[in-house]
């Protein structure tokens, strides 16, 4: 699909409801409502506390998708561009109109609701579900299960969030959209299977390169049969994982969620209008894979006392739900050598000392939106969202 096609489509569908990282069950609830005038809505099962599961089915063809989001509660940037793209689904758009003739899909949009309402990975016995995928000790992992086995996809889309820390290979890229095709073996046997999905992959690379070069990555694939993506790959089902990682001062994630839209919509397309055989996965080798390079902030070429060694103060962004909102609160978790890692934002001390707004000496785990540098309060926080 043509580039400019693509960024007004997301334009002219995006969903107006659903903005920022806190998405849950109440915020999606409206949407359901009105999505059950125009396709099939079903409440497929309960969370541990009871709260509603659903799944959202949309298209009549022969080849079919699954795509479930919030697996973990916390990584919701991949939800927003789901309901983004049943919009455009629905729009009667010549594009949409092809994709529902050919395919069917069952889109769960938050399989977690109740780490989704507390802001965490875990769900509410603490569990994290994509470790649950043999076990099955939890009924969201039971209903995953059920759903994959009863709709019988042809593919899957396993749909989640990645930290602010990852590079795209070993540079000062940022990971801003990961991909895999994750392992079905412990040796990682590239498989027919496989190719299928490092095909659609690519495809999708290709089109986010034309936007963010070099900010595509890859994540290591060894084999973990707890997980879903390598179970269901076990399977000889075609599963993508997704990451919505970090683009510059979108903590927010509302650049990414486009970048989700379009990847969703380009693979969709790809499905649509071709049998996806797997011999065209050579080019998802050529991904970097993910490294942790990146801080949220780092503090250049400073001391923690008078006299000090110089160093780099590393400061990761804890994110924390306080009163319905996510706040995100500098905390310093490292002290490295000079120029180790890599910044989103970077302060110059220029070997001066840097100290607490009581002017006492800094310590790695020191939670504040302030420092002083120079006798200066200097803000740690985000400067956009």
């Amino acid at each position: 699909m043509e580039l400019e096609t693509l960024k007004s489509l997301y334009k002219e569908h995006k969903e107006a409801q659903l903005f920022g990282r806190y998405i849950h069950s109440e915020s999606i609830a409206p949407l359901l409502e009105k999505l059950a005038e125009k396709c099939e809505v079903l409440v497929v099962g309960k969370s541990v506390l009871q709260e509603n599961i659903h799944t959202i089915t949309i298209g009549s063809g022969s080849k079919k998708i699954l795509m479930w989001s919030q697996m973990h509660g916390n990584e919701s940037t991949t939800t927003k561009a789901i309901f983004d793209l049943i919009n455009l689904l629905l729009s009667g758009e010549e594009v949409s109109e092809a994709i529902l003739k050919t395919c069917t899909i069952q889109i769960i949009p938050i399989l977690s609701p109740d780490g989704a309402k507390a802001y965490t990975r875990v769900n509410a016995n603490q569990v994290d579900l994509n470790r649950d995928a043999q076990d099955l000790t939890q009924p969201e992992s039971i209903i995953l299960k059920t759903c994959f086995e009863s709709f019988k996809p042809h593919f899957c889309y396993n749909l989640h969030g990645q930290r602010t820390i990852f590079s795209a290979g070993n540079t000062d890229n940022v990971a801003t959209v990961s991909f895999l095709a994750p392992a079905q073996d412990e040796i990682c046997t590239i498989t027919p299977n496989r190719k299928r999905a490092m095909e659609v992959i690519a495809v999708m690379n290709a089109n986010l390169q034309q936007q963010i070069p070099n900010q595509v990555g890859v994540y290591d694939d060894a084999f973990n049969i707890n997980c879903v993506g390598d179970t269901f790959q076990t399977q000889n089902i075609p599963t993508i994982l997704f990451e919505a990682g970090h683009y510059k001062d979108d903590y927010a994630r509302e650049n990414v969620r486009a970048y989700i839209f379009q990847s969703l919509l380009v693979s969709l397309n790809y499905i649509t209008n071709n049998v996806v055989s797997g011999d065209a996965y050579l080019p998802y080798l050529d991904i970097p894979e993910n490294q942790k390079c990146f801080y949220d902030l780092i503090i250049r070429n400073a001391r923690v006392v008078q006299g000090g060694d110089l160093l780099d103060i590393a400061i990761q962004y804890q994110e924390r739900l306080i009163t319905d909102t996510i706040e995100f609160i500098p905390k310093i978790e490292k002290f490295t050598g000079r120029n180790q890692f890599f910044a989103h934002r970077e302060i110059e001390a220029n070997g001066s000392v840097v100290e607490t707004v009581e002017k006492e000496a800094i310590i790695i785990g020191y939670e504040n939106d302030l420092v002083k540098l120079k006798n200066e309060e200097i803000s740690l926080k985000i400067t956009k969202s």
